[in-house]
């Protein structure tokens, strides 16, 4: 909420509560973003200043070079309790949210209204929701995750923002931020504390009839359960193509290999590998749907470790066999040879339209009979 005392021009924030539960971490998300924009606008004001003391006596606002800090107490049901956010890369994240988000309100207005989304593959107890506009999934992060991103950080900043500037195919889902929220109870000092990203929802405005997580492997890789509105997996694909292989225009092969192609030189660049190709099937639009996903795991030293012992056959099994966990040069190898081949290229006189991709280039047309690609 925000509200204004009489005679006052300075804000104050609260975190509306249900009874006997806590708000939501989007909320919480919100006010920050909220305490953080006032914050810009009377720092650029000499005269506002007393107000700025007078906002900072409610909640706490620390800037620093990269990261973002707010922290703020509220009453409620459950007592006193304060509140923190850390915005991890602020100014960056900002800036790129400014070149892919109509404004800064419009994402606000969207993260401030989430409902709890039960996404297939999501780990149990972790928390998933999506902004109930559907723009937007906000997902939970492990600690390892997020020490990964504060380490690449930079190097993922500036490829997108060189990718965006010159026009070079890139499928990265983009996540847009990236915060921890702290809450702790004065009353008793429990606190819970959870870090979570916010990424663009490629299937925003789709009617998808299939849908795919692919990794470039069928180890494992197979969804018994292929009703509608299943994620589908690589041996899924697989078994599928002889009666409903995924047709592509050659301009539209050649845009997604050399979107994959530049995506998957930055990730093994940075250590990452595991990461998957969401694929959906816009057969009302005769449109594919495409984006990089899950791509916030370094190859560390557990992962080492295990690409070892699981190929020296140390604990049984049959030695020098191809292991689950691969380096992340190899797992570039691997993505990009299994993707170029789960598309089948067909003859352009047969495709019906144009190759259609959106700014981010997530989207992949079926079809480009206009000859409108972005070469």
């Amino acid at each position: 909420c925000e509200k204004t005392s009489k005679g006052s021009t300075t804000p104050h924030f609260c975190i509306c509560q249900h009874r006997h539960s806590e708000p939501w971490p989007t909320t919480i998300l919100y006010t920050f973003h909220c305490f953080a924009i006032y914050h810009s606008k009377v720092e650029q004001d000499f005269f506002c200043q007393l107000e700025l003391m007078m906002l900072l006596s409610r909640g706490s606002f620390a800037p620093d070079l990269l990261h973002s800090r707010l922290s703020f107490q509220d009453g409620g049901p459950l007592g006193k309790v304060k509140y923190t956010v850390t915005c991890y890369y602020a100014k960056s994240f900002e800036e790129l949210r400014r070149s892919c988000c109509p404004s800064e309100l419009d994402y606000l207005r969207s993260i401030s209204r989430c409902k709890k989304w039960g996404a297939q593959g999501g780990k149990s107890n972790v928390f998933f929701a999506k902004s109930l506009d559907d723009r937007f999934i906000i997902k939970q992060v492990t600690k390892t995750e997020l020490e990964s991103f504060l380490q690449f950080g930079p190097d993922y900043f500036k490829y997108l923002s060189e990718s965006i500037s010159t026009g070079s195919p890139t499928c990265l889902a983009k996540i847009l931020g990236i915060y921890q929220v702290t809450i702790k109870h004065l009353k008793g000092g429990k606190e819970s504390k959870m870090d979570l990203l916010v990424m663009e929802n490629l299937l925003f405005g789709r009617n998808i009839t299939r849908l795919y997580d692919l990794k470039g492997s069928s180890r494992s890789r197979y969804n018994a359960d292929s009703s509608r509105n299943k994620v589908l997996l690589d041996q899924n694909l697989i078994e599928a193509m002889p009666k409903s292989p995924i047709f592509v225009g050659n301009k539209a092969k050649r845009l997604l290999e050399r979107a994959v192609w530049n995506d998957t030189s930055f990730l093994a660049g940075i250590d990452v590998m595991d990461y998957s190709l969401l694929v959906g099937v816009d057969e009302e639009k005769h449109e594919l749907v495409l984006g990089i996903i899950d791509f916030m795991r370094q190859y560390t030293w557990d992962k080492h470790l295990e690409t070892w012992v699981k190929s020296s056959g140390i604990l049984g099994g049959p030695k020098n066999a191809a292991p689950t966990v691969v380096s992340p040069m190899q797992y570039k190898k691997r993505f990009r040879k299994a993707m170029s081949a789960y598309f089948i290229v067909i003859p352009e006189q047969w495709m019906p339209a144009i190759i259609n991709p959106d700014q981010s280039l997530s989207n992949i047309c079926e079809d480009d009979s206009q000859n409108a690609s972005p070469e």
